[in-house]
This record gives structure tokens, C-alpha cells and sequence, in this order.
């Protein structure tokens, strides 16, 4: 089984993260979910993006905070904004297991690039084909390049039909059951191929 530590997306850890680490672990997995918000919640995308810019760099000492007593050897994943922390990690921590990049990606070239990815990382990215987020600012370009650059035994990425964003959060309107379904079932086997 495997460690996997879920950083949430930019609303705060809201019940649908909550929920999407119960399905892991249902699995036999061990999920950490911290809150880098310390228990604050917005209740839009825009009052998220708020928040976050208040809660500032302080989420990103409570991400290292957040992995520094755990083995060096655990999967990464996050959701949307907390793809990019967990992409972050898995690239600049060594010893990672693997990496899960639900709904965002950060290139792994060019200006916004934290640098090249780990050698033998296997990584999957998930989102939806018309999000304006993911695939209209780029994050699905950055994930082509990213599976691309490590070969499909390493690297996969899933692109579902639709244009909703936070579409793996249940408690959340962009909810959608069958792709959220989807994606946690290629998440189990990945999991038990680097478990």
C-alpha cells in the first residue's frame, strides 16, 4: 500500500477533498490531507483565489511543515492549486514514490518551471479537456510535455470530456460523479503499482 499525502485545492480542504482521501484510504492507502489554510474555506473560485493571496507564503511552510516528518518515499498529489505544491515537492524532494496532478500542471521548461522531473517518477495528470483552467491556460500543454518527457511507462495523462474545474471535489457544484469515478479508479492502480 501507499503513503500518499493530498494537498487541496484553492477553496481550502473542504469536505469533497475530505472525501476523495476516505476513497483512498478505503483502499488500504495512508492519505494525509493537511490544511494549509488552517480551517478557513472560501466559497468560490474568486473568494479562493482571495484567500490564498492572503494566506500567502505561509502554505507553502505548512506544505513542507506538512511532509517534513513523513518518509522521504510517498506520492504526491494535489488538486488544482495543490497539484502545483505537490508537483513542486515531487520534483525538488528526493525520494519520491510518485505523483498524482488532479485538474492543474506546471511546465517543466521555460519561465514557470520548477525544473526538470525526477528520474523514474511515475506521475499521472488528470482534467478535463475544456476547463478553462486546465486546458485553456496551458496546464494540459505542460502535461503533454511532462508524459512526454518521461516516456508512457512513467507518465500518463487522462483528459476527460467536459468543462468543469474542481470536478473531483463531491462537495462542490463542477462535481462530476462518473469522471471523479473514473479518475479515483486509475488513481487505485497507480497507487498499487507504486505501493
Amino acid at each position: 500500500m501507499a503513503e500518499v499525502v493530498l494537498f487541496h485545492h484553492v477553496l481550502g480542504l473542504t469536505d469533497g477533498v475530505r472525501a476523495f482521501a476516505d476513497e483512498l484510504r478505503a483502499s488500504g492507502h495512508t492519505v494525509h490531507t493537511p490544511d494549509l489554510y488552517d480551517g478557513r474555506r472560501a466559497d468560490s473560485l474568486e473568494a479562493g483565489l482571495a484567500l490564498s493571496k492572503e494566506v500567502g507564503e505561509e502554505a507553502d511552510k505548512r506544505a513542507a511543515a506538512a511532509v517534513d516528518d513523513l518518509p522521504a518515499a510517498i506520492v504526491y498529489a494535489g488538486i488544482s492549486s495543490g497539484a502545483a505544491t505537490a508537483q513542486q515537492l515531487a520534483q525538488t524532494r528526493p525520494g519520491a514514490r510518485g505523483a498524482l496532478l488532479y485538474e492543474a500542471c506546471l511546465p517543466i521548461s521555460g519561465e514557470w518551471a520548477v525544473g526538470p522531473w525526477p528520474e523514474g517518477v511515475p506521475v499521472q495528470v488528470h482534467g478535463m479537456d475544456h476547463d478553462p483552467f486546465f486546458a485553456l491556460e496551458g496546464d494540459i500543454d505542460a502535461a503533454r510535455e511532462l508524459v512526454g518527457s518521461v516516456g508512457p511507462e512513467v507518465g500518463e495523462l487522462f483528459a476527460y470530456p467536459g468543462d468543469q474545474h474542481l470536478f473531483v471535489d463531491s462537495s462542490l457544484p463542477s462535481y462530476d460523479a462518473e469522471a471523479a469515478g473514473l479518475v479515483l479508479e486509475r488513481t487505485r492502480v497507480f497507487l498499487d503499482r507504486v505501493g
